[in-house]
């Protein structure tokens, strides 16, 4: 990671940035000028530049890496080589997918497959819009999107003669297993084609049907099938069946520029074409620019803060715009999704369907940070994955385009609905019945499903480790792999059930889930003040080594023991207890954070950013620092949070300093930069920790909610006192409650630590 550099801008650009003093101020503040599509897209953080709108279903954005992990979202900002502009991409995951529909316009003799060559001193990206120059065939591309159609604008230098490649036999990460089944194909005039692309991937079983028009239409078009080249005499064409086809369109030498738009529909190509008709009747490329951008604009003005620290501000609405982007809404205009059981069903186009849910990841911060800002949108996501439940009789846990891909430990779609209902945000009684028995039947050992889904990639939702847990009360490490990971995460999942069924009046359910909700206390191991691997027969692992981990084969999810040792979000008053003390939970999180960063076996690329054995590229520790907080040492946590914002997140493509994981990295960014944390969904209470923003006004339903920090300043980064509403608050927690329109909190930063 690059150092970070603390900005001091010269007085007159202060003004412009302390939105907050007068009305004229407030009205100059743009969010869009502090966002930068690019962060993210070096190093391992799997972001993608194209534009896109929030929870939009086309992801337009160039694929310049097609192997390996760092393929993930198609894009690596070191590349310079253009494989084709892709209408669906994933946003910061460990494993890719999608690349939907690929388009590369080129000049001269066309080949099987041509290559553009990017002049990356020409690339642009921001909100709404993307632009590159290809300097081996003389174009600037230009691509913009509404939610469910891309345009592209292409104008090639001196007037040469445009072609277009629609490469149907595009596929990101083909050395994973990932391929084209087949293809649907129709070429209706010379101007104008449509079809359906069948992959196997991440997602086992994915579709994607199109629709795609061209404001000039094609002098001649050919076609290359399984490597050989025809002409199309005549018109309509329809092939079928094929896996390896790519159309050439050749345009004449014109004035003008090539404009294309593409539909997307999950369910069909006249669904697509009814998509792009209703939302893009029109070929003004730079009004859909201008309107996206207006899109974003309210999108990322829920939330106003001051700074003069321009660093803290890109970052800040940078992760801001990352957290939009997914889950997406793979719903039709017209109200028709498809399902998890690759149905086709109806709903209500104002609530959409949506797909894409990291849960593994976003339930920690992503989640929560919303039922603060749009708890409706967060309800729609809530009432979304019940519907997985509702078509695939079991929850999900990284649902992807209309697929169960079992992808994680534990079923944490259940922690997004307990914060839901502990919020107040449903208090529906169908909604809480219905919940609790979705819950209960995602939480066990589904035998019925396990022959379902045998022989499938969606066999993998199906694991052994909640059977063990019935049966032993724990999951033994001589049996099943990451069996530590599953068991604690598991009992805080179940601890969320009771949590869900306590709201519907389920007594019998609740009692038996808060019990459940005990059982990662098997794990701990007061020999090693670790989370220790238990064997069958109830004995700890004889062969235990904190440091080590695998990424296959490990008792540890992408993490070993101490990552994993400070993982009972839910009880934490019984975790104190059992370990000793607070004293002993301090002198844990002390030897977390200041051991040797070492690490043995062949560890995950995921393991990134440590402060000793503390990771923040990944997920599991993101919630640790704030546990100094039951310590009567708050302090600690201060200095952790202050290390950690300001060396693991810098306005650069390699600014993120692990998979940014569909907006996780980038919530917990935003939370912790506003001061606190809710370390335990489905409790709803944030920890305060280390505001680095010197104001905050969040908009909240029926009003703003005021965060305010004295004294901020990279020296001062201890908090003294912390005041609601002008009273002073004894412990450092916010109550959820206390976020009602209004409502001020108050930070007084100081030099010196204060418990």
């Amino acid at each position: 990671m690059k150092p970070n550099k603390t900005v001091l801008p010269v007085l007159a650009f202060a003004i412009l940035l302390f939105w907050g003093c007068n009305k004229a101020e407030k009205k100059s503040f743009d969010p869009l000028n502090f966002v930068d599509p690019m962060v993210g897209t070096g190093a391992h953080g799997h972001t993608f530049p194209g534009p896109t709108l929030p929870n939009g279903m086309v992801q337009l954005s160039p694929d310049t890496h097609l192997l390996g992990w760092e393929a993930s979202s198609g894009y690596h900002y070191p590349d310079t080589l253009l494989y084709a502009f892709s209408h669906t991409h994933l946003s910061g995951t460990g494993i890719g997918d999608l690349g939907d529909v690929a388009i590369l316009p080129f000049t001269g003799v066309d080949s099987l497959k041509p290559v553009g060559l990017m002049d990356k001193s020409t690339e642009k990206a921001r909100p709404g819009y993307y632009a590159v120059q290809l300097k081996n065939f003389g174009i600037k591309a230009e691509l913009t999107t509404t939610e469910r159609v891309g345009m592209h604008r292409y104008t090639a230098e001196k007037n040469r003669p445009l072609r277009l490649m629609l490469d149907l036999a595009h596929i990101l990460q083909p050395n994973w297993g990932h391929s084209v089944v087949k293809n649907d194909l129709n070429i209706l005039t010379n101007g104008s084609l449509s079809g359906t692309y069948y992959t196997k991937g991440w997602a086992e079983n994915h579709r994607m049907s199109y629709h795609m028009e061209t404001s000039l239409p094609a002098d001649s078009i050919a076609l290359w099938i399984d490597g050989h080249r025809r002409s199309v005499e005549s018109l309509p064409v329809n092939i079928t069946d094929s896996s390896d086809i790519k159309v050439y369109l050749y345009f004449p030498a014109s004035e003008k520029s090539l404009l294309v738009k593409v539909g997307l529909s999950p369910i069909s190509p006249e669904n697509a074409r009814e998509n792009m008709y209703a939302e893009l009747p029109h070929w003004d490329f730079d009004k859909v620019v201008a309107e996206s951008r207006e899109i974003w604009r309210n999108a990322l003005s829920n939330i106003r803060i001051r700074t003069a620290d321009t660093t803290v501000l890109k970052n800040f609405y940078t992760a801001l715009y990352h957290m939009n982007i997914a889950p997406y809404n793979y719903q039709d205009i017209n109200g028709e999704y498809r399902g998890i059981d690759k149905q086709i069903h109806k709903g209500n186009p104002a609530d959409g369907y949506y797909t894409v849910f990291s849960i593994w990841d976003t339930y920690r911060a992503l989640h929560p940070m919303l039922t603060i800002t749009d708890p409706q949108r967060a309800l729609r996501y809530g009432r979304s994955l019940v519907a997985d439940y509702d078509n695939g009789s079991i929850l999900p846990r990284w649902p992807l385009a209309s697929n169960y891909t079992g992808c994680m430990p534990g079923y944490h779609a259940v922690s997004i609905m307990a914060d839901l209902v502990t919020k107040g945000i449903t208090t529906a009684e169908d909604d809480l019945k219905h919940w609790t028995e979705a819950a209960v039947r995602s939480s066990v050992f589904r035998a019925d499903l396990d022959v379902k889904f045998r022989g499938t990639r969606e066999h993998d939702l199906i694991t052994r480790h909640p059977y063990f847990k019935e049966t032993s009360g724990f999951v033994p490490c001589d049996s099943v792999e990451q069996s530590v990971s599953w068991g604690v995460e598991m009992a805080y999942d179940d601890w969320c059930i009771a949590r869900i069924a306590e709201a519907a009046g389920s007594d019998s359910v609740k009692e038996a889930y808060d019990r459940r909700g005990l059982y990662y206390r098997r794990y701990w191991d007061k020999e090693t003040n670790l989370m220790r691997p238990v064997m069958a027969d109830g004995t700890f692992k004889t062969s235990f080594h904190p440091r080590f981990s695998n990424h296959t084969g490990n008792d540890y999810t992408e993490g070993n023991a101490y990552q994993w040792s400070f993982y009972a979000p839910h009880d934490m008053e019984g975790f104190i207890a059992l370990m000793g003390g607070a004293d002993v939970l301090e002198a844990n999180l002390d030897t977390l954070f200041y051991t040797s960063s070492r690490l043995e076996g062949q560890p995950a690329g995921d393991i990134t950013g440590l402060i000793g054995q503390y990771v923040h590229g990944n997920e599991p520790s993101h919630h640790i620092a704030y546990l100094y907080n039951h310590t009567g040492h708050p302090h600690k946590a201060q200095l952790m949070l202050d290390s950690i914002m300001y060396h693991f997140y810098q306005p650069a493509p390699d600014g993120i300093i692990g998979n940014e994981d569909c907006g996780q990295m980038s919530a917990w960014y935003v939370m912790s930069a506003m001061g606190f944390y809710q370390v335990c969904p489905g409790k709803p209470v944030y920890y305060l920790g280390r505001p680095i923003v010197d104001e905050a006004v969040i908009k909240i339903p029926g009003g703003d909610f005021m965060i305010k920090v004295h004294g901020n300043s990279r020296a001062d980064k201890y908090v003294q006192k912390v005041l609601l509403n002008g009273r002073t608050l004894k412990e450092p927690y916010l109550p959820h409650t206390a976020i009602k329109p209004g409502s001020r909190l108050e930070f007084f930063m100081g030099k010196t630590p204060k418990s």
